[in-house]
């Protein structure tokens, strides 16, 4: 299960189709201890039915009034909520905060949501196409636009959705992210887990099905193809994370030379630093570049004097993080 990729256009889409009436309302930006960042999206149905979370609970109810309010009159609004320190420990923040609302009615008039650019959002979405939907807040222009819009590039690479300079509300739909681990090892019992809790969707490859069994791994996804099939048939792009843990270089080499031949934003291999060099000049027989080579992080996982297969995984994780949000 993907927990980033929440469907709540696609939910807003089912029910406009359906004649409910809906719209959607995002979290333009935030101060203080406001629990959910811009770019948070809350469907609302015209029966006022919800799905998603502008604020985890604070202002919901205030949004889902707007959000009525909205389909009535076709007009969109940008909401300024203030939670006070005294209030605030009641709807679950440690401190008051500011949270900035745009609420947009999905239909045919002039300022709402265009369904047909809705359509078009929920099918780069589905497609795994990274999309962002740019807003001008005073015209109510909008269109769709992709990573190499202008000045946007370091935006999808960070998530970063939220008003710009300009005055517009970029809200990014960056393609879920995901990690493929090869080899059902004991880490891997660990690590899958933890990467689904951070957000991932996981997929453990092993042709080994002893190792990679559903007794081992209760509910996850397990491919039993050989590793360079499998990554190619998942398709890798730059919201994957790949991680290779069998040992084995008939199974993590040609996994390895997959990924590093995609855009994957992290591969990691484990292997003691021994292990890596031979790694190494396996590779470089097979042709791959030293600028390739670069790329894979081994010993696998932060150095955090990690022992045992959970702490092993919590260092790679942590590594998979640093490598994501690019923090130095």
């Amino acid at each position: 299960m993907d927990l980033r990729f929440d469907q709540i256009p696609e939910t807003a889409l089912d029910w406009h189709a359906r004649g409910q009436g809906a719209a959607l309302a995002t979290v333009v930006a935030t101060w203080g201890s406001a629990p959910r960042q811009a770019g948070s999206q809350l469907a609302i149905s015209g029966a006022g039915e919800i799905m998603g979370s502008v604020s985890g609970g604070c202002v919901e109810g205030a949004v889902v009034a707007e959000a009525l309010e909205a389909l009535a009159d076709g007009r969109p609004r940008l909401l300024d909520f203030g939670v006070a320190d005294e209030t605030a420990f009641e709807v679950g923040l440690a401190c008051g905060g500011r949270i900035e609302v745009l609420v947009e009615p999905i239909g045919d008039a002039p300022d709402a949501l265009n369904p047909e650019l809705l359509r078009a959002l929920v099918a780069a979405r589905s497609a795994r196409q990274p999309v962002a939907c740019v807003t001008d807040l005073t015209s109510w222009e909008r269109a769709l636009v992709t990573p190499d819009a202008p000045g946007l590039d370091a935006r999808f690479r960070a998530d970063q959705s939220g008003r710009d300079d300009a005055g517009r509300m970029i809200t990014l739909h960056n393609p879920p992210l995901r990690l493929v681990v090869v080899g059902g090892v004991h880490i891997a019992q660990a690590l899958l887990p933890m990467a689904r809790l951070a957000g991932y969707a996981p997929t453990l490859v092993d042709p080994r099905e002893a190792f990679a069994s559903p007794a081992r791994f209760p509910d996850e996804t397990i491919l039993h193809d050989w590793p360079d099939e499998a990554l190619d048939a998942l398709g890798l792009d730059a919201r994957t994370a790949v991680v290779t843990l069998t040992h084995d270089s008939k199974l993590d080499d040609p996994a390895i030379i997959a990924a590093l031949r995609s855009d994957v934003f992290y591969l990691g291999c484990l292997g003691s630093t021994r292990t890596h060099a031979k790694r190494l000049e396996r590779l470089r027989a097979a042709g791959l570049r030293e600028e390739q080579l670069a790329r894979i992080n081994a010993p696998v996982g932060l150095n955090l004097g990690a022992r045992t297969p959970a702490e092993i995984a919590l260092a790679t994780l942590a590594q998979i993080t640093l490598a994501l949000r690019g923090a130095r």
